[in-house]
């Protein structure tokens, strides 16, 4: 509430007086909230949103994104258990699904020779967790089953990052930190992150143009960065549930270009901005239906030209943003 000090007008300046005090109620309420609305609207607008495949059905719960480095290619994964590909002006190609082997998709990457690894969990034709590793013309090749620790029978993997050298790093939901496996699924290396000395359980895992790691914690709140040599850099983001903190973070996006990093929160339903130190600079989104709103985003990825793409997974939809 804004308290004014008492003003006196006569009864003939009475109408001016009011005219002045509405004005100024305007300035210091009204005009604030515009120019931060402006602000915020001129770095991120909407661009267009995927909901169907290439025969016009519609997509159902899309759970992940990302974008080919290369062809700039665009592959989802969604509820009916199928990787989708678009060109990068969104125009939907094919759809791989059980008769090429594709059952339980989690996500994927695909390296520098085109050739694509896709995370699945169990299925009812395979009983095992594996790595299904398809050639540059998506046809399936083989199966990486990953060993060498204990408990890796029921290493579900869930997010996977492939390297220059074609390693992968392979995240699960409920595993204490990532592992580093060669291209044949050997263990070379468990990165964990600690809080209190305490490891703690990652669920999603990327690089960057420079191959830095990323790794999410949606149960910290926190996001891990190492550099290509595995090496720890810094962390950033803080558990909670207000603007500017992290309640269920599901992936991270980086823009190469602007140095930002944009963090999915399922929880609060927006995208976090944080500057290339760890700074939060501001948010976007919130829970609806409409254009640039999201109802429990889980996945996200930007393109070379700062395009943000965000898996919106209860609005059936991948929505297109752009970054100014």
């Amino acid at each position: 509430m804004i308290n004014f000090p008492a003003v006196h007008c006569p009864d003939t300046m009475k109408s001016v007086c009011i005219v002045l005090i509405l004005a100024m109620l305007f300035f210091l309420c009204v005009i604030p909230q515009g120019l931060k609305a402006q602000q915020v609207s001129s770095v991120i607008t909407y661009q267009d949103s995927m909901m169907s495949d290439e025969e016009g059905g519609a997509l159902l719960l899309p759970s992940f994104v990302y974008v080919e480095p290369f062809t700039k290619e665009i592959y989802l994964i969604d509820g009916k258990s199928r990787i989708l590909i678009y060109t990068p002006d969104l125009f939907p190609l094919y759809t791989l699904g059980k008769n090429v082997g594709v059952e339980a998709p989690q996500g994927l990457t695909i390296d520098r020779d085109g050739s694509m690894y896709v995370a699945q969990a169990v299925s009812e034709n395979n009983p095992k967790n594996r790595i299904s590793v398809f050639n540059a013309c998506l046809k399936w090749e083989r199966d990486i089953y990953i060993k060498g620790f204990e408990g890796a029978d029921s290493f579900t993997p869930y997010r996977i990052a492939a390297d220059k050298n074609k390693n992968l790093y392979v995240a699960s939901n409920n595993f204490h930190g990532v592992l580093f496996v060669n291209n044949t699924g050997r263990l070379m290396e468990i990165i964990s992150p600690e809080e209190e000395g305490k490891k703690v359980t990652i669920n999603s895992v990327i690089l960057d143009r420079e191959e830095k790691l990323y790794l999410v914690s949606e149960d910290q709140g926190r996001i891990y960065i190492y550099d290509q040599d595995r090496k720890f850099i810094m962390k950033f983001g803080e558990k909670g549930g207000s603007s500017g903190k992290l309640s269920r973070p599901k992936a991270v996006g980086v823009d190469d270009i602007k140095g930002r990093m944009y963090v999915v929160d399922y929880m609060r339903h927006t995208i976090n901005v944080y500057n290339e130190k760890g700074a939060f600079i501001f948010e976007f989104g919130g829970r609806g239906w409409g254009k640039g709103w999201f109802y429990h985003p889980v996945n996200i990825a930007i393109d070379s030209e700062g395009r943000i793409l965000v898996a919106d997974l209860f609005n059936h939809r991948v929505q297109v943003l752009h970054s100014w």
